[in-house]
């Protein structure tokens, strides 16, 4: 005949409740000691298997946003960065602007946080419970050009279209085609008003015509961005740098200002060899000269 704590495990089995299953025996160790009410011992019971599946949900949902990598703000060295308005950061991560569909639109040379910044919003967004999608422009304009060609663009853009949150990374870093840009504006159109999107450029707004090379198409895009956003402009030297700073391998900020300094200085004080033979004491050396 089988034991209480057997048919317990056969039930839960039977139930899908592998978290209660796995920590069975140790979670009526646990209540043996403490004496909990019923009440007491079949909530913690069930907060065990709650908070397994809402890991386990969590743990999808990002593996479905494609993140690059892991990111929190509490890893960021906003010291590092003196230019970032800390205030408007924890103003976005109340994530409201998601709720008000507005964009968040993250400028400034590369290294220096962005898409740091930009996926620590993302993950934010689908802890909360709303879904977010990562992407670069690059392969944005690829996958979508290439839906377009075997005739199903329609079907393809809706996976750009469903997430509360769309994370285009790296606009700039290459230029699109005529292809591609059409494609673009297409899906911030779309887009416009009814779910948010997360930039990262290295690129200022004035250098978008050069990215779609288009400067009336690059106005429309950033006509449509910029209705409702947030823009965060950062200036400031790469983070990656850093320890290779430290480390001697890349100078210093100090040492690359002195160097154009000396530079400047050796070139406004060393005559020109020319200058110098033409005005020659005599007239035979200069006549040497231009021989």
């Amino acid at each position: 005949m089988n034991t209480p704590i057997e048919r317990l495990q056969t039930a839960l089995e039977t139930l899908g409740l592998k978290a209660v299953e796995t920590r069975l025996e140790n979670l009526l160790e646990q209540a043996s000691k403490k004496e909990p009410s019923y009440a007491e011992f079949l909530d913690e019971l069930l907060n065990c298997e709650v908070e397994a599946r809402r890991t386990r949900y969590l743990r999808a949902r990002l593996q479905l946003a494609h993140l690059p990598f892991v990111k929190t703000f509490e890893q960021f060295d906003f010291s590092f960065q003196p230019s970032i308005d800390e205030r408007q950061i924890r103003e976005l991560r109340s994530l409201r602007f998601i709720h008000e569909a507005s964009n968040v639109i993250f400028l400034g040379p590369p290294g220096v946080g962005k898409t740091h910044l930009s996926v620590a919003l993302a993950e934010a967004a689908i802890r909360s419970g709303l879904g977010a999608y990562f992407i670069t422009a690059h392969d944005l304009a690829t996958d979508l050009g290439r839906a377009y060609r075997e005739g199903r663009l329609d079907r393809r853009m809706r996976i750009y279209l469903a997430p509360k949150v769309l994370l285009i990374d790296e606009v700039g870093y290459l230029p699109l085609d005529d292809l591609g840009t059409t494609i673009f504006f297409q899906l911030i159109s779309a887009r416009y008003e009814r779910g948010s999107i997360i930039l990262t450029s290295n690129k200022s707004y004035g250098d978008w015509g050069s990215i779609f090379g288009d400067s009336i198409i690059a106005t429309a895009i950033l006509d449509r961005l910029l209705h409702h956003s947030t823009t965060v402009n950062i200036r400031g030297e790469s983070y990656r740098l850093k320890d290779r700073r430290k480390a001697g391998l890349v100078p210093t900020r100090e040492q690359e200002g002195a160097a154009a300094h000396l530079s400047l200085a050796s070139d406004s004080v060393s005559p020109k060899p020319r200058q110098k033979a033409a005005l020659g004491s005599t007239p035979s050396e200069a006549k040497e000269v231009h021989s």
